[in-house]
């Protein structure tokens, strides 16, 4: 997955201390090299999981001048403190260096880009697709941002002007948080934890969006909606399908092996079907479930089966959902109840993958439900208020289930891909009509649904089954044995007294009083860094519930068997 830091200004030794030790907090997000480039007026750092280009070439961070990739002396590391190899350092820019970057990224589709700017005379080392990056930005300066295909988080330097630019991808799947020293300095990183000790306040770095000249710019919001789409159903069907497709096709590109997700629901079970139809070999999935009631591991063996993958169930007790439990919190960064509950089986699966596989690249089913519905979207009084709601979940995503995946899979050394999250697939959802989004149907998410009706690359039962929320399917006893052990922690004055604690999103269950608890023993005073629980639209009817899970909704039905 990677990992970057900049710290864009003059750093003295003390600085450059907390530096290297900054950068060494999220060495599991790449265990394979790790660097830092002095700039002369500050710091860009690296730690590197080699998804393509594995070549040194394609170390960062990328130094770029006079159209070419420039090598530089690199001194090697002293074995600091958390690193799982030493970090090496290049205490100064190569001679004509115009840009140096870093990138925690995909950039799909970077073959045809980096053919144009050869074309141009530009010059490139390694088959890294972040390496085009510094030349994108001599040729077309902040405008690339808008050219790009891609998840992506970076810091770059103009040494030009000496300034530092940093970028987001517009849904926010790449991490992305600020602070600011004291003596003024922006630092960026990919996770909060980089940043603990630099600077008073932390915050994420806005999706779509870039930093320069100390002011932030959107260059793309995806909740917005240009124009709302007039086509019949078959037309927007046959839309989301062929889209959804090529999302996959995109995700499937890598110079290391890939893995899947599957949970036997919708989302995970389109995304493993339509990949498995793209190689001549079995794709390998892998499914969680608790050791005692777990509700999905069933369908996702059905669909693995259907697809002939090479399948792997992971079977988990409530001593594992306990004990990973801080672990779990520390890594995500958030007290969030709903993003918690479906963490704690992500985690342990996507560590049974990184301790048992070779796998290095995970595909996953987020973003669908904030595009389509959830359960609780059934309960929308019209079609203004659904379309809404789903442009808040899509601003908001990047807090929640995104953060989910990203930091799941990549505390393991593992890298994420999100093919519900590719942006012309976003874009065109969203602006579906959503007069046809909402379940008039008697099923939710009906368009996807029949978007692949007629493929037959999922079973026909799973494709028109309800799913259970994740942390449900992995087994409802994982939400009752946390809710359990957080009321065992804490009597009625015990919790009213820790409540009183907080003025920010303040707890309102044992739960949610023993996640934040735990959040702020990891991140004391950085509650702002999320917006606000993750629940139902509580002002319509029938979702003014004091739990997240789908579980105690109205119409929660069938999906919980």
């Amino acid at each position: 997955m990677c990992s970057i830091l900049g710290f864009c200004g003059t750093a003295g030794a003390e600085d450059e201390e907390e530096i290297q030790r900054a950068l060494a907090k999220t060495a599991s997000r790449g265990p394979d090299e790790s660097r830092l480039l002095n700039t002369g007026k500050g710091w860009l750092g690296f730690n590197r999981l080699a998804i393509m280009g594995l070549t040194p070439e394609g170390m960062q961070p990328f130094a770029y001048g006079g159209k070419k990739t420039l090598k530089y002396e690199v001194l090697p590391g002293t074995g600091e403190e958390g690193f799982s190899k030493k970090c090496e350092r290049a205490d100064r820019m190569p001679e004509g260096c115009e840009v140096a970057v870093v990138c925690n990224g995909e950039i799909y589709g970077f073959r045809p880009l980096k053919k144009e700017l050869m074309d141009k005379g530009y010059e490139f080392l390694s088959d890294s697709d972040c390496e085009i990056l510094p030349a994108m930005y001599m040729e077309y300066g902040t405008e690339m941002f808008r050219k790009l295909d891609a998840e992506y988080a970076m810091v770059l330097y103009d040494a030009k002007k000496d300034t530092y630019i940093a970028a987001r991808d517009p849904i926010g799947i790449r991490p992305l948080y600020y602070g600011i020293t004291e003596a003024g300095t922006y630092v960026f990183a990919s996770e909060p934890k980089n940043l603990l000790g630099f600077s008073g306040t932390i915050k994420p770095f806005p999706p779509g969006h870039y930093f320069a000249d100390g002011k932030f710019v959107k260059y793309r919001d995806m909740s917005e909606v240009e124009e709302v789409s007039k086509e019949d159903i078959e037309a927007v069907t046959q839309r989301i399908h062929d889209l959804l497709v090529l999302g996959v096709k995109k995700r499937m590109d890598s110079d290391t092996p890939v893995g899947f997700l599957l949970s036997g629901g919708l989302d995970s079970s389109l995304v493993c079907g339509i990949a498995a139809t793209m190689v001549d070999k079995p794709i390998r999935t892998w499914a969680i479930g608790m050791d005692i009631d777990a509700i999905d591991l069933k369908y996702a063996k059905e669909v693995a089966d259907y697809i002939h993958s090479e399948h792997t169930e992971v079977i988990i007790s409530k001593d594992d959902v306990l004990s990973a439990l801080e672990t779990v919190i520390e890594a995500l960064g958030t007290y969030d109840i709903t993003t918690i509950r479906a963490s704690v089986g992500m985690y342990l699966v996507c560590k049974a993958i990184h301790e048992t596989s070779d796998v290095r690249v995970i595909m996953t089913g987020e973003i669908s439900d904030e595009i389509f519905g959830y359960k609780y979207t059934d309960f929308a009084p019209n079609a203004k208020e659904f379309q809404t709601e789903a442009e808040k979940r899509i601003r908001e995503i990047h807090m929640y289930d995104v953060l989910r995946a990203d930091r799941c899979i990549s505390v393991n050394s593992l890298e994420a891909r999100v093919p519900f999250g590719d942006l012309e697939f976003v874009k065109y959802c969203m602006s579906i009509d959503p007069e046809m989004k909402m379940n008039r149907y008697g099923k939710g998410k009906y368009l996807l649904r029949k978007a692949f009706e007629k493929d037959g690359i999922i079973p026909e039962s799973i494709l028109w089954r309800e799913k259970a929320a994740f942390s449900d399917a992995v087994g409802h006893s994982l939400k009752d044995d946390l809710t359990e052990f957080a009321e065992s922690r804490y009597d009625d004055e015990a919790y009213e007294k820790g409540i009183a604690k907080y003025d920010f999103a303040k707890p309102f269950t044992k739960e949610s009083l023993l996640y934040r608890n735990i959040f702020e023993k990891y991140y004391p005073g950085q509650a702002e860094m999320v917006k606000d629980f993750w629940m139902p639209n509580r002002s319509w009817e029938g979702c003014n519930v004091t739990d997240p899970s789908a579980r105690v909704l109205s119409n929660y039905g069938a999906s919980g068997v």
